[in-house]
């Protein structure tokens, strides 16, 4: 299984980057962690949140394939413990499709991306900063992977 992270912005600072790619390169070739940026929309001072999200949101569209298990990261989404989100990684690889896991932009996500997902997952009730989110998800991910592998990482 494929688990490719969607994710709007580019151009991000050197220690998001390494963050990410810490975690990342951690997980096996069968659990593989790729990122694909999506360019945000240009702002400016005419327009409007609802047509950058649009624009977005065609964007991230674009990038899933049909085919895919889509879990959309949502502030209402469900939030799962670690031991919840290893259940979670251990059903998406059975199931046997790829998994494509998308992160909106500043604005949030356009409702056709979550109409689009088979899943929303909150990683907290907190506003994250998106380019923390990737090191977080990376983590996570990472985590749950640890804990279905019994490897003594996760320290519950």
């Amino acid at each position: 299984m494929k688990l490719n992270l969607l994710a709007v912005g580019n151009k991000m600072p050197a220690w998001v980057t390494d963050g990410y790619l810490e975690y990342a390169k951690r997980l096996p070739r069968e659990c593989a962690l790729n990122l694909h940026e999506i360019t945000p929309a240009k702002r400016g001072k005419s327009g409007s949140a609802s047509h950058w999200m649009r624009e977005e949101g065609d964007r991230l569209l674009s990038q899933i394939p049909d085919n895919h298990h889509v879990v959309a990261l949502d502030v209402k989404g469900k939030s799962w413990t670690t031991e919840q989100l290893a259940d979670q990684l251990k059903n998406w690889m059975a199931d046997g499709r790829d998994l494509s896991l998308i992160v909106g932009g500043p604005d949030g996500m356009d409702q056709r991306c979550l109409q689009r997902a088979n899943q929303t997952w909150s990683l907290s009730p907190l506003t994250l900063p998106h380019p923390l989110v990737r090191i977080v998800m990376a983590e996570q991910l990472y985590r749950a992977w640890t804990v279905l592998q019994n490897h003594p990482y996760h320290r519950a």
